[in-house]
């Protein structure tokens, strides 16, 4: 295979968590895939075909059924002279933003429901939920945001990424773990960070907020990771667990992520993931090679 990007059916299942049957079947019966054929008569697969299997399993995963879903995916896209995107990421932030901001909890699932409809997964992530949190972290570091509204705004976030979640355990690819720091209860951005690597096909053992070391460690062991990943906002809950976390280092290939993980006090055998979490999946995803 020498043309780049393009992928046969295994790794397309790995990437993408659907069996090559399944996979095989959707082309079939619904046209999804659209595959060309090397020299040698094998069937390629494009980002294309990867994308719209992620979207068929979305729309799936939403109570869908099949010949439906498929149907969503497959529609063309809308023509260019109409006026632009029918969904613009910063228009659907601001929209989330003020739903939110006032308290409107249909407003809200409204425009996650035309978001999740009509953008990526990772453009949702990436361009609405991601920076609504960054934004509403400096509302409240700026006294602008209420108790009731980040708990609010965290509430709805919280139940819409764990209902996308679901099942993100399944599949054949690469299995990770994801924790928060002890006494850590900030837990969206990992949520966050788990979906765009479900996404591309990785297995996700979620652990969730404030899990003590210990716990990471067995439950590490027990599933035998690729990698680990321990997330905190401050840096100060990696520094409080240096040894705890030397110790896990020393066993599993060990990340560190969240805005904390800039400022934390770690050695080399550590990776240190501060960046976007859609970004940082892909990261990973090309640098899962074992050690």
């Amino acid at each position: 295979m020498n043309e780049p990007g393009l992928l046969r059916i295994g790794e397309l299942s790995r990437r993408s968590g659907v069996s090559p049957e399944l996979l095989r079947a959707w082309e079939r019966r619904y046209r999804l895939l659209r595959p060309t054929r090397s020299p040698g008569g094998l069937r390629l697969y494009s980002q294309d075909d990867l994308e719209r299997v992620r979207v068929m399993q979305h729309h799936l995963a939403q109570g869908l059924a099949a010949a439906e879903a498929a149907s969503l995916v497959t529609l063309p896209p809308p023509d260019s002279d109409t006026g632009g995107p029918l969904h613009a990421p910063a228009a659907t932030l601001a929209d989330l933003d003020e739903a939110l901001s006032s308290f409107d909890e249909s407003g809200a699932q409204e425009v996650l429901d035309s978001a999740l409809a009509g953008l990526t997964l990772d453009t949702t992530l990436a361009d609405v939920v991601v920076p609504f949190l960054r934004e509403l972290g400096k509302r409240w570091e700026r006294g602008e945001a209420s108790i009731a509204q980040e708990h609010f705004a965290s509430s709805i976030l919280r139940g819409r990424l764990l209902g996308l979640a679901r099942g993100w355990d399944r599949g054949f690819g690469p299995r990770i773990v994801l924790a928060c720091a002890p006494g850590e209860q900030h837990d969206l951005g990992l949520i966050a960070f788990g979906l765009a690597l479900r996404a591309r096909g990785w297995r996700i053992v979620y652990l969730g907020a404030d899990t003590p070391l210990t716990s990471v460690e067995d439950a590490s062991r027990a599933s035998d990771p690729v990698f680990v990943v321990v997330s905190a906002v401050n840096a100060d809950n990696f520094r409080a667990h240096r040894a705890e976390l030397d110790r896990l280092a020393a066993g599993f290939r060990l990340c560190i992520g969240g805005a904390g993980a800039s400022g934390a006090d770690t050695d080399g055998d550590v990776m240190v993931l501060a960046g976007d979490p859609v970004e940082e999946a892909e990261r990973l995803t090309r640098d899962q090679a074992p050690r």
